[in-house]
């Protein structure tokens, strides 16, 4: 006798943590852009909540000097992590046997990091930000304009933010003699805006440099291949995600450079007014720059142990190693001391893997639980001082309930232990040691399925 294992009748607890990425785990990857939404039966629906708290410090490095990289351990950080949260939605239904549609919403990048202490933040007291540059090797000339860079933005901290929003559309054709197959794929609009400010002599002469990128509405694609066999309840699924390109308007703001470029004007012979002028030029831009965001590749698998218990795999892979961000007025002022090239604000050394496994369990006719562990790769140590963490390993538990035959809740968490990492500048100097960090996530989820 076969034993035939029905997806609905095991209630299956996903509760949105078992697929929630993590603020800077790897890169800027926060959802982790799932699309097992599109692989539910009949008519489906959902919306997703997902609350993340970390806890990122450190210490700084008491060697400031832009020019040497010496890491000294200093002054403590603080945490760093600011708390984080984004919804998730997602709607299929069959338009016959052959053919499915369906529209997913997600925010899959983003960062949110503040520094409200150490040498992260702007010093208020300018004769001791050049004594401390001098003391530490720093020419005076170049000292005395770093010291005028921090007076600028005296008390203010390192901050950055970054937000997107994708909207993607799916159309997905089964084939096969018994249907078992299914090729999907559609179009990708993606949103993505972010602002930047780095303050403290951590940051040397970039130190007061602030940006903001306004929103920008760019184009991709998704495609992928899936494979059913209802009887045991499995479904495997692998997708690609296209890069999408963006190009975007973008504000500087760099004190260091008008500083010096006062400075040469009025060697120069120019006036004071004169001077000013050009300063101000020479240190403000609004300009226009690429921003690439990375192409990705998800597998997504589960099948039926037995007709009550479901067992999950999750792999998913991004290139964060191809990925950087180079406003024009940053790195036009970096090719003074490191090249034609110059530095970008960011860059990752390393690619992202994330696995995760899981188990569901009904325990009733309409409760479902369910744990996972999982492991997340990092995109390398050291890493950008923005986001100082090198991946994670996780535990999560999850539930949930049938609160009628086609609506349901479903809730859960998951903790996180973070790599140790150290943060570097893009000029690779190291200015942070992380170590021993954590941080959670909650989620909420309500969906419907009905045939």
């Amino acid at each position: 006798m076969r034993t035939t294992f029905h997806l609905k009748t095991l209630a299956v607890a996903i509760a949105t943590l078992s697929v929630a990425s993590m603020t800077n785990a790897a890169g800027l990857d926060r959802s982790g852009q799932d699309v097992t939404a599109f692989f539910q039966d009949g008519t489906y629906a959902e919306a997703v909540y997902t609350y993340i708290d970390a806890d990122v410090s450190g210490y700084d490095s008491a060697n400031v000097n832009p020019a040497q990289n010496a890491y000294e351990r200093g002054n403590k950080t603080g945490d760093i992590a600011e708390a984080y949260d984004f919804f998730r939605y997602g709607v299929k239904t069959d338009i016959n046997d052959t053919f499915s549609v369906g529209v997913l919403y997600d925010e899959p990048f983003g960062a949110a990091a503040e520094y409200t202490q150490s040498n992260f933040v702007a010093s208020e007291d300018r004769n001791a930000s050049g004594g401390a540059l001098v003391g530490d090797g720093v020419d005076p000339q170049t000292a005395g304009a770093i010291a005028l860079s921090e007076a600028s933005t005296a008390g203010e901290n390192t901050n950055v933010e970054v937000r997107s929003q994708s909207l993607t559309g799916i159309l997905g054709m089964k084939f096969g003699a018994n249907k078992n197959f299914q090729i999907y794929g559609g179009p990708v609009a993606q949103r993505i805006q972010s602002e930047t400010k780095l303050r403290g002599l951590a940051y040397g002469p970039a130190s007061g440099y602030t940006s903001n990128s306004n929103p920008d509405m760019d184009y991709g694609y998704i495609a992928g291949i899936a494979y059913s066999k209802p009887e045991i309840a499995l479904k495997a699924a692998l997708t690609y995600r296209s890069e999408i390109d963006h190009d975007i308007d973008i504000s500087e703001n760099y004190p260091i450079a008008g500083i010096l470029a006062q400075g040469a004007a009025l060697q120069q012979g120019a006036t004071p007014a004169q001077a000013a002028a050009i300063g101000a030029a020479a240190a403000n831009r609004n300009s226009n720059y690429e921003i690439t965001t990375p192409k990705s590749v998800n597998f997504d698998f589960q099948t039926g142990i037995n007709p009550t218990t479901l067992a999950t795999a999750k792999v998913r892979w991004v290139p964060w190693s191809d990925f950087a961000i180079t406003p024009p007025l940053y790195n036009d002022v970096s090719k003074r001391n490191y090249g034609p090239d110059g530095l970008d604000l960011v860059e990752y050394e390393d690619d992202q893997w994330q696995v995760e496994l899981g188990l569901a369990k009904r325990v009733a006719p309409a409760l479902a639980i369910s744990g996972t562990v999982g492991w997340d790769s990092g995109a390398g140590d050291p890493t950008t001082s923005l986001g100082p963490v090198d991946g994670y390993y996780s535990v999560g538990l999850g539930a949930k309930y049938n609160v009628t035959e086609n609506w349901a809740v479903s809730a859960g968490g998951k903790y996180l232990w973070f790599g140790d990492a150290k943060g570097r500048l893009p000029s690779g100097k190291i200015v942070g040691d992380f170590q021993d960090n954590d941080g959670y996530i909650a989620g909420l989820k309500l969906s419907y399925q009905g045939k």
